[in-house]
C-alpha cells in the first residue's frame, strides 16, 4: 500500500515537473538550432540528456501544438527526401518569453544548489 502511494506520488510529481521542463527545453533547443522537425527535436533532447530526458512522441507533439497556440513557435512545411516534414522555429514572442524564463530557471537552479549544498 505504501509502495503504491509512493509510486503514484512520484508519477504525478514527475509528470508535473517534466511538462514545464520539456516546454522550456524545446524553446532552448529551437533557439540554439533555429529550425527543427519534431523527430529531430526528440533525438536532440535524447542526445543532450544521454537518454534521460526524452518525451514520448505524443507528449512532444502536444507540447509543440501548445507552444504554437501560445504564439511561441511557428511552423513551416518542407519536403525532405520526398517526405513532407513540419519544421518548428521560435517566434519573436518565443524569444522574449524564453529570455524571461531563463532568468526564472536561473533563480530556481541557484535555490536548488543552495538547498542541496546545505544538506
Amino acid at each position: 500500500m505504501l509502495v503504491d502511494r509512493k509510486e503514484k506520488a512520484l508519477k504525478k510529481l514527475r509528470k508535473d515537473l517534466r511538462s514545464g521542463l520539456y516546454s522550456y527545453l524545446v524553446l532552448l533547443l529551437l533557439e540554439r538550432e533555429e529550425e527543427l522537425h519534431g523527430y529531430a527535436i526528440r533525438k536532440r533532447l535524447e542526445e543532450l540528456s544521454d537518454g534521460r530526458i526524452v518525451p514520448s512522441e505524443g507528449a512532444l507533439y502536444d507540447i509543440l501544438k501548445s507552444l504554437k497556440k501560445s504564439g511561441l513557435v511557428g511552423d513551416t512545411w518542407a519536403e525532405v527526401g520526398g517526405r513532407p516534414r513540419k519544421y518548428y522555429s521560435l517566434t519573436k514572442l518565443g524569444r522574449e518569453v524564453l529570455s524571461e524564463l531563463r532568468t526564472e530557471i536561473g533563480a530556481i537552479t541557484e535555490t536548488l544548489e543552495r538547498m542541496e549544498g546545505d544538506g
